[in-house]
């Protein structure tokens, strides 16, 4: 039998992870992440992720450096990450955005 549970996430009470997004929804294959008022800050050395990101930009700018590409961030942006790719983001004013990861970016220690 298909599993037909109803999940409702209320951000306010979401988990925090180490970089100060709140976990909201999750399935088996599919979670979303809220990054929320993230302040301006310089880039953080670039990483590789073993899951693949898209986004939506809510308010405030970034820019995403991408496998050595830049493009910039800007309310009603949306953006992908593939699986694997180095990458960093340098927010540029305070930044509010919804990211989905598959796999989920919170299982085994993925962060």
């Amino acid at each position: 039998m298909a599993d037909t549970t109803v999940k409702k996430i209320d951000s306010a009470h979401s988990p925090k992870g180490e970089q100060g997004q709140k976990y909201l929804a999750s399935g088996k294959s599919l979670s979303m992440r809220l990054w929320q008022d993230e302040q301006p800050a310089e880039a953080k050395q670039p990483s590789r992720r073993d899951y693949e990101t898209v986004g939506y930009v809510i308010s405030g700018s970034a820019e995403l450096h991408l496998e050595g590409q830049m493009v910039k961030l800007e309310p009603g942006d949306s953006w992908t990450v593939p699986k694997g790719a180095e990458h960093t983001y340098k927010i540029l004013e305070s930044f509010t955005a919804v990211e989905a990861t598959s796999p989920p970016a919170e299982v085994h220690g993925r962060d």
